[in-house]
């Protein structure tokens, strides 16, 4: 008996999602095997800072830190899409058209001015200020 054709071209994909399917249950069942059952009182206890927590988790706390680390983010996403950008637009052997390089200078322009605005907006309400 004749394997039709198609089944041919699946049978790679199967054969992966198979793969993949095993090693998900693999990887689900083996610590539920492996793992201790009683684990160390000195790992159960409290880890961070080393004593008991004595406040309320609910209270209020800043949130500078957060307010910068996510500045942060924006601007290193706003760096790297500069780079590819750059190599794009100054590479002459992409035979890119002059109208083309125009507009993409431009539209690139458009989108640092909008970040500088951003930026200059959150420098003067002060989220760059450590208090």
């Amino acid at each position: 008996m004749a394997t039709p054709e198609f089944l041919l071209d699946w049978l790679p994909i199967l054969v992966f999602f198979g793969i993949a399917t095993a090693l998900a249950i693999g990887f689900l069942v083996a610590p539920a095997i492996i793992a201790p059952n009683e684990p160390d009182p000195e790992k159960v206890s409290t880890y961070e800072c080393g004593f008991n927590a004595f406040d309320d988790a609910r209270m209020k706390f800043d949130v500078q830190f957060y307010i910068v680390a996510i500045l942060f983010i924006i601007v290193d996403l706003d760096v790297a899409f500069l780079f590819p950008w750059a190599v794009a637009l100054f590479n002459p052997e992409l035979g890119m058209d002059r109208g083309f390089q125009i507009f993409a200078f431009w539209s690139m322009f458009v989108f640092l001015l909008v970040f500088a605005v951003g930026f200059l907006y959150e420098w003067k309400k002060g989220a760059l200020e450590w208090r």
